[in-house]
């Protein structure tokens, strides 16, 4: 038996155990297999397949580029998404995604539709009074729990929505511009991880003053 392969594996489960912090991975055998395809096919894209991007030369680092680029495809979006409620009822991208969730979700509470959207509680609140103002969605009494309401979107509300889908979904369309289905699907397997990440951050409502110092601190973000 070759016993310095025996050493290799325990080392790279060592590894895996420890760059596994954040739960990226099952912790079991398919966890640990998932990570090391991942590592193996990010080691080969590094080697041979490292893109160009304005000012590499000049040291700009790759995460510079993914805040940046994350942050153009955001507008990008916004634009799109301003074009398809142009001629409809809809002040913001917000009202139509948040009667999207309860159209596919089902009712829930004023905080939980607010969370599932990512956003702050004043922001989200008042989203949600314009669309009860506008008869779009309605608030019932929880069968659950009497003393809590959920929202629940009205008739109005889907048929104000169903008249303005097809501009919303070519909308999105547009978004994923010259992807092909690979592409696609590897980006939302990234995209998901970073949403992972990042939500249990967001959900912890730290304070801004005290944000970025906390996650780097937690997560040895900036240390050598």
């Amino acid at each position: 038996m070759n016993f310095g392969i025996i050493k290799d594996v325990i080392q790279l489960l060592e590894k895996f155990d420890s760059e596994n912090t954040g739960d990226n991975y099952s912790d079991d055998l398919d966890g640990f297999k998932h990570w090391i395809y991942e590592s193996e096919v990010n080691r080969i894209r590094s080697v041979n397949d490292e893109p160009v991007w304005e000012g590499k030369e000049n040291g700009r680092s790759p995460e510079s580029v993914i805040s940046t680029q994350l942050v153009h495809l955001n507008r990008y979006a916004k634009m799109y998404s301003r074009s398809a409620i142009a001629d409809s009822d809809f002040h913001t991208q917000e009202e139509f995604i948040y009667l999207i969730n309860l159209k596919a979700f089902g009712m829930m509470t004023k905080m939980e539709l607010i969370k599932k959207n990512i956003q702050d509680k004043s922001s989200g609140i008042l989203i949600i009074n314009r669309l009860i103002k506008q008869g779009w969605v309605e608030q019932t009494n929880s069968e659950a729990d009497k003393r809590s309401k959920v929202l629940k979107i009205t008739d109005k509300g889907i048929s104000t929505l169903e008249n303005q889908m097809e501009k919303i979904r070519n909308a999105t369309t547009i978004v994923t511009g010259n992807l092909n289905h690979s592409e696609k699907m590897e980006l939302i397997r990234i995209l998901d991880k970073l949403d992972k990440f990042h939500l249990p951050i967001f959900s912890r409502n730290i304070d801004s003053q005290n944000l970025i110092d906390t996650v780097c601190k937690e997560y040895s973000f900036g240390e050598n």
